[in-house]
């Protein structure tokens, strides 16, 4: 089979790319290397299979037709996005740029080069304050309340547009806060350990009672994986550990694993941030067979363990 991924250089992104190489498909990786953070970390992500794929540095929201024309592909896998709540709020113009018009360029390309699938990364955000826990892929999802959510929340319809006019097979993954090796340098489990084993304080926003269904990569990329190899038409899945763990909880167990006491600057809940996240993933588990394995206690260690080994 022969994939685009997206975002290919990136945490998540460099993860499935490693999963298609390793059982054979021919893959391409187009990233931008932007700034969001240093863009050395993303090379570093690729060291180990720069030279299995084809690499093209560049913006999808940019004229790719010579690729697509070049390769021929069967299955987009679309990564690429400005990612973070609180970014949108600062950057909401490029968050729409990147996230709305880049997925209606390669949806018009996968539909001009009749790519087979398309597998779009949206996000748990989508659901803002839902009042309903778990949250259920059929619960209503229209008050977002971050520039991020609502991009992803307008992706998803893109990706519906095409399916209804072009026939499409398309399906669309929530994640659930994802989190493993090679995680950005800006999100919490990240940010947190960094802190906690340099003796720094960590920014702790409210009291420590919100709670994120935090989701080990080998988990999401089971899910992923398992999308690529039979047809759903229209589908929207969430990917998540189906379990909602307090901040606070978080804390102790990143305390636990770098046998180091954490130092707690408490600051106000910050606006676009949502009281809690928790997948129902009974449609995972019927659709795709999925079944996570990685839960947050063993998931952190595994973290941690391998943030050593880079510092």
């Amino acid at each position: 089979m022969k994939v685009l991924v997206t975002g290919g250089a990136g945490f998540i992104g460099s993860h499935v790319v490693e999963r298609l190489l390793s059982r054979g498909d021919t893959v391409t990786v187009i990233d931008d290397f932007n700034d969001f953070y240093n863009p050395t970390i993303k090379r570093d992500n690729i060291r180990g299979f720069a030279n299995q794929v084809e690499l093209v540095a560049a913006d999808i929201c940019t004229d790719l037709r010579p690729m697509f024309a070049a390769q021929n592909f069967d299955t987009i896998v679309h990564l690429a996005a400005r990612a973070g709540v609180r970014p949108s709020l600062e950057h909401p113009q490029l968050y729409t740029r990147v996230n709305i018009v880049g997925t209606q360029n390669l949806l018009e390309l996968a539909r001009e080069f009749s790519v087979k699938k398309f597998v779009f990364a949206s996000s748990s955000s989508v659901y803002g304050v839902n009042q309903k826990v778990p949250f259920g892929e059929d619960d209503p999802i229209f008050k977002p309340i971050s520039p991020y959510a609502a991009t992803k929340l307008a992706g998803e319809a893109l990706c519906h547009v095409y399916h209804h006019l072009y026939g499409m097979d398309m399906v669309c993954l929530r994640f659930f806060t994802v989190y493993g090796p090679r995680q950005r340098p800006d999100l919490a489990i990240r940010k947190f350990t960094a802190a906690i084993c340099g003796a720094k304080p960590i920014d702790v926003f409210g009291d420590g009672s919100t709670r994120r269904d935090y989701t080990y990569i080998d988990d999401i990329l089971q899910g992923v994986l398992a999308c690529l190899d039979r047809p759903f038409g229209y589908e929207i899945i969430n990917l998540g550990e189906s379990r909602a763990v307090e901040l606070r909880e978080l804390v102790r167990l990143i305390e636990k694993a770098t046998r180091k006491k954490a130092q707690v600057r408490q600051l106000p809940l910050q606006p676009g941030d949502v009281p809690v996240t928790y997948a129902d993933i009974s449609k995972a588990k019927h659709l795709l067979g999925y079944q996570p394995k990685i839960g947050i206690e063993t998931g952190i260690e595994k973290f941690v363990d391998w943030y050593l080994q880079q510092a």
